[in-house]
């Protein structure tokens, strides 16, 4: 039995989807940490990290769900979406959305201080939604039993 199987790794239907969401995840959530360390602090250092953060998380979030989508028409042929199929779509798409609107907020803070006061209501819904999808992908993927 060989353990690492690149081929099956590379080339199943639903492996890229799989492997690519974990980047924006990580990023995005980064990002919100270091956004409350700036406020937390004062340093200036910490937006900056933030900014980039997120900038790159709402970048990587496209083709993590495109992946997905993908994974979608090639696993279920297009299927109806259903049960936990179906929350974990809805999820993930208001995830993306909330990822570009936590990074969008970021930008318009730094080109005009003071005018993305809601940002912290976008981070919080952001991480519920992110969490949320991730929960159901694992029910999906069969890390979590649900």
């Amino acid at each position: 039995m060989n353990l690492i199987n690149l081929h099956s790794a590379l080339f199943a239907r639903h492996a890229q989807h799989v492997v690519l969401i974990h980047f924006p995840i990580a990023l995005c959530l980064a990002g919100v940490l270091f956004d409350i360390a700036a406020a937390w602090t004062g340093r200036r250092e910490f937006v900056t990290v933030a900014y980039w953060n997120l900038a790159i998380a709402a970048l990587s979030a496209i083709p993590a769900a495109i992946t997905g989508v993908l994974a979608w028409q090639l696993e279920l042929e297009g299927r109806r979406l259903k049960g936990v199929l179906l929350f974990h779509l809805i999820f993930g798409a208001a995830s993306v959305t909330l990822i570009w609107a936590v990074f969008y907020s970021h930008l318009r803070q730094q080109r005009r201080p003071g005018t993305a006061r809601y940002r912290w209501v976008l981070e919080a819904l952001g991480v519920l939604a992110i969490t949320v999808t991730g929960y159901l992908g694992g029910i999906l993927s069969g890390v979590n039993h649900g």
